[in-house]
């Protein structure tokens, strides 16, 4: 009878500590921590914001442009290349089911026909009604699970005629592990 006790015991130890884990996107800013979950419905767009946060590409950089009940946009490199070097555009990935709603992460891009995303450009949807004027021509390919009160404050922040902060709001762009169970609390609908 110990022996199965022990057993199951040590079934049960592995299984706690083996616990599945998942990559999500941690933003970090003078505001706070936002935490956005990347979907796999769109793999290019996943892989290259996984990569550019891995790189620290965004580490010098800041939210851009903040337009209160529209967006918080960030990652803008400000060079002269713009959106131009290949090297930072991505196919768009349209998803019927990944729409422009409060809390969505969109790709964003300039004015080309081909609806290139910019990889190095993401904003996050702040209006509660969502942007669905946006959506077939901007990639949405992923969420935040924590800190929209940190986006809705930074869109809050004093700006400029271009709706640049007066005062930068940089950004520290990160992938973290979480386990599942915390990822359910943060996004009850994770499956």
């Amino acid at each position: 009878m110990k022996k199965i006790v022990l057993l199951f015991a040590v079934i049960l130890l592995f299984s706690y500590t083996e616990e599945k884990k998942y990559e999500v996107g941690q933003i970090l800013t003078p505001k706070g921590e936002v935490l956005v979950w990347l979907y796999n419905e769109t793999p290019k767009h996943k892989a290259s914001f996984v990569q550019l946060a891995n790189d620290g590409y965004w580490d010098s950089l800041t939210f851009n442009r903040v337009i209160p009940n529209f967006v918080a946009q960030g990652g803008c490199p400000d060079t002269a290349e713009g959106f131009n070097d290949s090297e930072y555009l991505l196919e768009p990935e349209f998803n019927d089911s990944l729409l422009h709603e409060y809390g969505a992460l969109g790709a964003g891009r300039d004015g080309n026909a081909e609806k290139l995303s910019a990889r190095c450009q993401f904003y996050i949807v702040q209006n509660k009604e969502g942007l669905h004027r946006l959506d077939g021509d901007y990639t949405v390919f992923g969420k935040v699970i924590k800190g929209m009160d940190v986006i809705d404050a930074i869109v809050n922040v004093e700006r400029d005629s271009t709706d640049t902060p007066l005062i930068p709001i940089s950004l520290d762009v990160n992938m973290i592990s979480i386990k599942e169970r915390d990822l359910q609390k943060l996004y009850p609908d994770f499956k």
